[in-house]
C-alpha cells in the first residue's frame, strides 16, 4: 500500500517523483493543447481581439 511505500521515500526517492513528474507534464501539455485549440476555434474570443 502507500502507507507502507513511505519508508522507501527517503532512500530511493526518484520512484515518485520521475513518474509524478511525468504526469505533470502530460497534464499540462493537454492543458495548453486545450487553450490553444480554444483560443482558435471559438468564435466569440476571436472576436474579442478585433
Amino acid at each position: 500500500t502507500i502507507a507502507e511505500s513511505r519508508q522507501f521515500l527517503p532512500d530511493a526517492w526518484w520512484y515518485a517523483t520521475f513518474p509524478g513528474l511525468a504526469i505533470f507534464l502530460v497534464v499540462m501539455g493537454f492543458n495548453m493543447l486545450g487553450d490553444g485549440l480554444r483560443d482558435i476555434l471559438d468564435p466569440r474570443i476571436r472576436r474579442g481581439f478585433e
